[in-house]
């Protein structure tokens, strides 16, 4: 699409605190977004993962699912790979959200292997809730603080270490 129609998404998304918390101003904002998907041409992947960030963002994980599905299947990462990453992010969220947290894990463990970006720590973060969800508690330490040892002031090293050693037991970590 356009800069102008991206540069109104963003703005839209930038004022969401704006909408209360109510029913009414979460279907409001919901048809705002309609209203900017309506613009795109029919079949482009933008719509359903703008419809589907609104519906999760508004409390609705089982709506977005499907539309997020559906925006991968149009061709999402052809169209914006860093959105087809988001896209697996969120959705891993949302099956988690409504109890198919395995779903998560399978879309989210390539994304570990996938080229490194900003979107990196949310994979893990995301990852590891879906991991706990499965009672899968020490993959998702390890996952938490491997992602959390590059950020840390100190004892980077030894983090990563005791990361890894979370789910390799037997081994003392190097200090």
């Amino acid at each position: 699409m356009n800069q102008d129609w991206e540069d109104r998404v963003a703005a839209l998304w930038d004022r969401f605190d704006d909408y209360a918390e109510t029913e009414e101003d979460e279907a409001r904002f919901r048809a705002d977004v309609d209203a900017l998907v309506a613009e795109l041409p029919k079949g482009s992947p933008l719509g359903p993962f703008e419809r589907a960030c609104a519906w999760d963002s508004t409390g609705r994980s089982d709506k977005a699912v499907p539309l997020y599905r559906e925006a991968l299947e149009l061709g999402l990462a052809e169209v914006s790979p860093y959105r087809a990453r988001r896209t697996k992010i969120q959705m891993a969220s949302s099956l988690r959200n409504i109890g198919r947290a395995e779903e998560g894990v399978a879309l989210l463990t390539p994304e570990l292997d996938a080229p490194s970006d900003e979107l990196d720590d949310p994979v893990r973060a995301t990852l590891a809730l879906c991991l706990s969800s499965l009672g899968r508690d020490r993959e998702a330490l390890s996952l938490a603080l491997g992602a959390l040892a590059p950020h840390l002031p100190r004892y980077q090293r030894s983090m990563a270490n005791y990361a890894r050693l979370l789910v390799e037991p037997g081994e003392q970590p190097e200090a």
